[in-house]
């Protein structure tokens, strides 16, 4: 109750003190670029109900293309790239916040389909209202300038990046509280500005590089063991980073996740038991 509250008084002051700046852009984006103001995307909400999320429009109108954006994206807007470099770009979503369907700092929302990939980890996350920025979405500030120089940006995306999202705020919500919120909002505004300073949350991964393309090896009568191949080796850090998240939920919450978790983990737990059991039963 006291942390919607909050989300309402300050979602509230934001719009009104960020209202010229709002004004400003939409002007220049009407001006510079023809198709509306505002770009509304499905985002998976608490308790897995799909919304709205606003944005101010950054790409070309009426351009398909894939719903991430991995990389230089050449549907992105002039102005559009200074609304993403600069974070303005996200400021709509304060209306979100005030209607209810987000909160100020809580785990980013992403697409229906992410969540249905990664469906055990945010049936956990999805108690709570995904929030406008969190330690997770703090470090990958510079996520799309990561993953151009991957060579497979989806793969790099789900196997490496996901993960880490996942277990930063399964981390963050074992010890969020009123005060640590308004820690992360004061950095999201310090990072915004210097995005250095997300340092704070840890280093970023490593971009994987697929080897060169090489000739087959001549078949031999003597064959050595096989090379772990770069897809091998990504579905092994996957699986890693996978098992961490589930052994979080499964034994790292308790009364540490309280703070934002309506109902005790232990009712998850059993929940989670009792899905797994339909779902082994569908399969006979």
């Amino acid at each position: 109750m006291v942390k919607r509250l909050v989300d309402i008084v300050v979602s509230a002051f934001l719009l009104l003190v960020a209202a010229p700046v709002l004004f400003l852009a939409a002007l220049v984006i009407w001006m510079t670029s023809p198709g509306p103001i505002l770009f509304r995307q499905v985002r998976m909400g608490r308790d897995f109900q799909p919304f709205n999320i606003l944005k101010l429009r950054t790409m070309a109108h009426a351009k398909g293309g894939l719903e991430y954006t991995l990389g230089p994206d050449p549907r992105i807007t002039p102005i559009g790239r200074i609304l993403r470099r600069t974070k303005l770009d996200e400021l709509p979503q304060l209306w979100n916040v005030l209607r209810g369907d987000m909160s100020l700092v809580g785990p980013r929302p992403v697409l229906p389909q992410l969540t249905q990939e990664f469906r055990r980890q945010y049936a956990f996350l999805l108690r709570i209202r995904p929030g406008l920025t969190d330690p997770a979405s703090i470090k990958y500030i510079r996520e799309t300038e990561l993953l151009a120089r991957a060579s497979e940006p989806m793969d790099f995306f789900k196997t490496v990046v996901t993960p880490d999202k996942l277990r930063i705020s399964f981390q963050y919500m074992g010890r969020a509280n009123l005060w640590t919120d308004a820690i992360v909002l004061l950095i999201t505004a310090v990072v915004c500005f210097f995005p250095s300073a997300s340092r704070i949350y840890g280093e970023l991964p490593d971009v994987l590089t697929a080897p060169p393309a090489k000739r087959p090896p001549k078949q031999s009568k003597f064959r050595g063991k096989p090379k772990r191949s770069y897809a091998f080796a990504n579905e092994r850090r996957f699986a890693r980073a996978a098992a961490h998240s589930e052994e979080t939920v499964e034994n790292g919450a308790h009364d540490l996740y309280r703070p934002w978790i309506p109902s005790p983990v232990s009712d998850f737990q059993s929940e989670s038991s009792s899905s797994n059991a339909r779902e082994s039963a569908s399969r006979l």
